[in-house]
């Protein structure tokens, strides 16, 4: 039996743990106006928050990088490992929705899991926002306030595409597709004329009926809020359980998750002539 002592001691070291951890910063701006869910970011890419171009080599640089988790699998291919997967991702927010974008140079589309179950898009190719709303200091798995939401890069955007991974005040890990009144996704293959494994993903997921949801504590979106954001995108390039990048933060647990405040609209950067 764990004594009151025991337990306080387990509490204050997960969060001296959790205290310690590598967090980023980052403010997501609101659109004025919506976008339209078509596959091209153009209306808005210019006015979300980006911060350039994430490899494999730029992650190894950052304070979360863990080698067993920001890792791509080797297939035999001739090409550095920069060529096998290179991505921006895109975040804002308005009064309803928050929306997400991904452009990204791939070498292999892989959406095809051996042992396939709807809830195992970690085994195809994916890009997955991971959201706690409202952040707090609790660091937790998927609980209450954690939210993942998942678009496998399948063209044929099966049931299982747009995925929701959460919790709620008394349940973790929730396995369920995205409301179907919840969510707009569209993908376009090869965009540049480069690679069929080229996409650009573009989404929007309503905030009520997901994190108003996972967390009762949850309210409408003001400037000023504090979300945790982290991005997994998952690469197997037909491994059973392949490479993946870890953006933003480390693993399940929100408490190494980045704090994303939710900021005013922002103006394109402007180039000049002189």
């Amino acid at each position: 039996m764990i004594t009151p002592t025991a337990l306080i001691a387990v509490i204050l070291l997960g969060s001296s743990v959790w205290s310690q951890a590598p967090q980023y910063e980052l403010t997501a701006p609101r659109l004025e106006t919506p976008p339209v869910i078509d596959g091209d970011l153009g209306e808005w890419r210019d006015r979300a928050f980006t911060d350039g171009v994430w490899d494999i080599e730029r992650l190894r640089h950052t304070p979360w990088y863990e080698a067993d988790r920001n890792r791509l699998t080797d297939h035999g291919e001739d090409e550095s490992p920069i060529e096998d997967l290179r991505a921006r991702y895109y975040v804002a927010w308005d009064e309803g929705y928050l929306y997400f974008g991904a452009e990204v140079l791939d070498n292999v589309n892989d959406s095809v899991d051996p042992a396939h179950e709807d809830s195992r898009w970690y085994y195809k190719d994916c890009v997955c926002w991971f959201v706690e709303a409202p952040r707090d200091d609790l660091p937790e798995e998927f609980g209450q306030g954690g939210n993942g939401f998942c678009f496998v890069i399948d063209p044929s955007r099966p049931s299982y595409g747009a995925w929701w991974r959460h919790g709620n005040p008394k349940e973790t890990y929730i396995e369920e597709p995205l409301p179907q009144d919840a969510f707009e996704y569209q993908l376009r293959m090869d965009p540049w004329g480069r690679s069929p494994a080229d996409f650009i993903l573009e989404a929007k997921v309503a905030m009520a009926p997901t994190l108003g949801v996972s967390d009762p504590t949850w309210r409408a979106p003001r400037n000023g809020d504090e979300y945790g954001l982290s991005v997994v995108h998952t690469d197997p390039d037909g491994g059973p359980y392949g490479g993946h990048f870890l953006v933003y933060g480390i693993g399940r647990n929100d408490g190494y998750w980045a704090r994303m405040f939710l900021g005013g609209p922002v103006a394109p950067i402007e180039r000049r002539s002189d």
